[in-house]
C-alpha cells in the first residue's frame, strides 16, 4: 500500500455566545476539468448575493443543496445569518484567473461588509482548478482566512468528488463532504455543517480533524455509493457519525479529470477534541478504500458494441452512458461517438441530447415541421468526435426551462438549457422516434424533465443516451430496463490511459487501468 498522508488539525477555541450568533453563509463552486479546452469565465457563473434583494436567503433555501441546508439549520439554531455570495458554474475547463479573482474579491468584500461575525459557513466543491492555483478551493479558504483571521470558526462543505489537499484541512475548522453519489444528501450535509457550527459557538465542540489519502485514483466508474465497493465504506461513515464524540466522517472518491497534486480519494475525520481518534478513523477508512483496489477493473464496451447490445435487448428503454462526454464532469456535451453509431447501425427509437447552438439556429430557421439537414456536434474540439450529418424534420422548439420537484443529484430545482430544438431524425416510425435534442447550453442529465418538458417521454424510447457517469442514476434508474456504460473518448473518458498526467504522483494507483 502506498504511504498515507496524514494531517491533524486542532481547531480554534470555542466561542460561547451571550447573544444571537452571527454567521456568514456563502460559496463558490466549480468542478474544473484540466483536460477540457474551454476555460470557465466569470460570465459562466450564476451568482446570487446579499444586496440583490431582501429575499436572497429565501432564494438559497428554495433548493435541495448544501447552502439550503446551511440556511435551514442555521435558522433553527438561532443564528443571525449574513448572506454573502453564492456562485456556481457548470463543470468545464479551469477557471480563469480573472474570474477567480473577481469572485473571491467579491466574497471577501461581502465578508468585510457583514460586520461582526462569529463564524463562517462556506460551500466549496473541492475540485476547482484555476489558471494559477491547482487547488482553487484551498486558495479560496486562504483568502477568506485573510479576512476573518485564524481564530474564527470556518466550516466548509465539499462535493463527493473533491480532491482534498492538506492545505485546506489546515485552514478549516471543520471540513465535511457529501456521502452520496449520485448526490442526494447535499442539503443534509449542509445542515450537518450548520449543526456543528452551532456546537462550536455554544462551547460544546472543539473540533480536531485528520486527513488520510490512500494514494489511489478511484475511478469514477466505481464511484456509485449505492453499490459495492463503496457502499459498505459509506455505511461505516454513517455508523461512526452516530458515535459520541465523532462530529463528521467523510470519504471522497476524488475527481480524476483534474491533473493536480492532491488528486484522488480522501478521508477526513472530525472529532470533538479527540485527535488520536480522528487519526485512527481516517487511517482505517483509508485502508478500507485501498482494500477495494482489486475490484476496480475497467471492462466496458465501445460505442459499436454498446449500440448492438441495446438494439438486441429484450426490455426497454436501455440507457447508454456516454462516459467520455460526462457534462457533470466538465465535458463538452457535443460528443458524437454514440450518435454516429446509432445512425450507422440504423437503430430505431433512440434519444440523444447534443449541446450545439449552431444546430439549434438551423432548426429555428427551418421552423417547426420544417426539413432539417445539418452537421451536429463535434464542434468543441477533436476530443469529442466529428460532426455528424443529421437529416429529418424539426419536431418542436422550446425555451429550454424546466423544473425538477424531486431530490436529484445536485439538489437543483430550476434548470435552463437555453433555446432548444427537438429534431425527428431519419429512420423514425410513428411508434419509434429517433430524436435529437439540440440545446444552446450544456445541460447535465440530472432530471427526466429535461425530456418531458420538450414532449419526449423516456419510457416510450428504446434507447436513451446520457452524457454522464453516475449522477444520472437518481433520475434514470427508475425508468431504465438496462444501463450500459460505454467507453468513449472525450474530456471525461473513463480510461485514464487516454490522458497524460503531469502533476499527480506517478505512483498513484489507478493511473494505469
Amino acid at each position: 500500500m502506498p504511504a498515507v498522508t496524514l494531517l491533524l488539525f486542532l481547531a480554534m477555541s470555542a466561542f460561547p455566545q451571550t447573544g444571537k450568533p452571527r454567521v456568514a453563509v456563502g460559496g463558490i463552486l466549480h468542478e474544473s476539468n484540466t483536460f477540457h479546452s474551454v476555460k470557465t469565465r466569470l460570465e459562466d457563473f450564476a451568482r446570487s448575493a446579499a444586496g440583490e434583494g431582501r429575499d436572497v436567503l429565501a432564494l438559497w433555501a428554495d433548493n435541495n443543496d448544501e447552502v439550503a441546508g446551511m440556511v435551514e439549520a442555521g435558522r433553527e439554531a438561532g443564528f443571525e445569518l449574513a448572506p454573502t455570495l453564492v456562485a456556481v458554474a457548470t463543470p468545464s475547463g479551469p477557471v480563469t484567473d480573472e474570474a477567480f479573482d473577481a469572485l473571491t474579491g467579491e466574497l471577501a468584500a461581502r465578508l468585510r461588509a457583514a460586520g461582526q461575525l462569529d463564524g463562517v459557513l462556506l460551500a466549496l466543491h473541492g475540485a476547482m482548478v484555476t489558471e494559477s492555483h491547482p487547488h482553487g478551493d484551498a486558495e479560496v479558504v486562504r483568502r477568506v482566512r485573510e479576512v476573518i483571521g485564524p481564530a474564527m470558526p470556518l466550516v466548509v462543505t465539499h462535493d463527493f468528488h473533491a480532491n482534498i489537499s492538506p492545505e485546506i484541512v489546515e485552514r478549516t475548522t471543520v471540513l465535511l463532504s457529501y456521502k452520496t453519489n449520485p448526490h442526494v444528501d447535499q442539503k443534509e450535509r449542509g445542515r450537518k455543517a450548520a449543526e456543528i457550527m452551532a456546537g462550536i459557538l455554544a462551547g460544546r465542540y472543539r473540533p480536531t480533524q485528520a486527513l488520510a489519502k490512500p494514494g489511489m485514483l478511484y475511478n469514477i466508474r466505481f464511484q456509485n455509493t449505492n453499490v459495492e465497493p463503496l457502499r459498505p465504506i459509506v455505511e461505516e461513515t454513517r455508523r461512526l457519525e452516530r458515535e459520541p464524540g465523532i462530529l463528521a466522517v467523510s470519504v471522497t472518491g476524488g475527481y480524476q479529470y483534474a491533473d493536480v497534486p492532491a488528486m484522488g480519494a480522501s478521508v477526513v475525520a472530525v472529532t470533538n477534541n479527540q485527535p488520536e481518534k480522528a487519526r485512527e478513523i481516517a487511517r482505517r477508512l483509508s485502508d478500507m478504500l485501498w482494500a477495494t483496489r482489486d475490484a476496480l477493473k475497467l471492462e466496458l464496451p465501445d460505442p459499436a458494441e454498446a449500440v448492438r447490445r441495446a438494439m438486441g435487448a429484450g426490455k426497454f428503454p436501455v440507457v447508454l452512458v456516454e462516459m467520455g462526454d460526462n457534462i457533470g464532469g466538465g465535458s463538452a456535451g457535443d460528443a458524437t461517438f454514440i450518435l454516429s453509431e446509432l445512425i450507422r447501425q440504423k437503430a430505431q427509437g433512440w434519444f440523444v441530447a447534443i449541446a450545439d447552438p449552431e444546430a439549434v439556429q438551423a432548426a429555428v430557421r427551418a421552423g417547426v415541421g420544417g426539413a432539417f439537414d445539418a452537421l451536429v456536434g463535434g464542434k468543441t474540439d477533436k476530443l469529442h468526435g466529428e460532426p455528424v450529418r443529421v437529416r429529418g424534420r424539426v419536431k418542436s422548439l422550446h425555451d429550454g426551462q424546466f423544473m425538477e420537484t424531486e431530490i436529484r443529484h445536485g439538489g437543483q430545482r430550476y434548470y435552463d438549457q437555453g433555446l432548444t430544438a427537438v429534431v425527428e431524425a431519419e429512420g423514425s416510425t410513428r411508434d419509434l422516434k429517433n430524436l435529437v435534442m439540440l440545446t444552446t447550453k450544456r445541460m447535465v442529465p440530472f432530471s427526466l424533465h429535461q425530456l418531458i418538458s420538450c414532449g419526449v417521454y423516456p419510457e416510450r424510447q428504446r434507447i436513451l443516451v446520457v452524457k454522464a457517469a453516475i449522477a444520472f442514476r437518481a433520475a434514470y434508474e427508475p425508468v431504465a430496463a438496462q444501463i450500459i456504460e460505454v467507453d468513449t473518448g472525450g474530456a471525461t473518458a473513463v480510461n485514464p490511459a487516454r490522458f497524460t498526467y503531469r502533476r499527480v504522483p506517478p505512483t498513484l494507483f489507478g493511473l494505469k487501468p
